[in-house]
């Protein structure tokens, strides 16, 4: 008999979400090993654009290797995946 978990989701703004035991890191894009990331990601076809086409505030790296780009602070969704990660574990 398997016993299904029920899996957390982390809000990214604009009423996308995110698997949370598949996220790697939440990242500022400013930087510029974070700018050649999402290059490298769009040239590869591993690009999320989750912004709706305002500016990116953060990328969410997964452990798929996908990289996601978010309109919201890297600091919202951090405090926003500690909250849903602390609960029920």
């Amino acid at each position: 008999m398997k016993i299904m978990q029920k899996q957390g989701l982390l809000n990214v703004g604009f009423g996308n979400f995110v698997v949370l035991d598949r996220v790697v890191s939440i990242v500022n894009p400013s930087s510029a090993p974070m700018r050649r990331l999402r290059e490298d990601a769009r040239s590869e076809g591993r690009l999320i654009d989750a912004t709706q086409g305002r500016k990116t505030r953060a990328i969410i790296v997964t452990d798929s290797n996908h990289v996601i780009l978010s309109a919201i602070q890297a600091e919202t969704i951090g405090q926003r995946f500690k909250a849903d990660d602390g609960e029920g574990r």
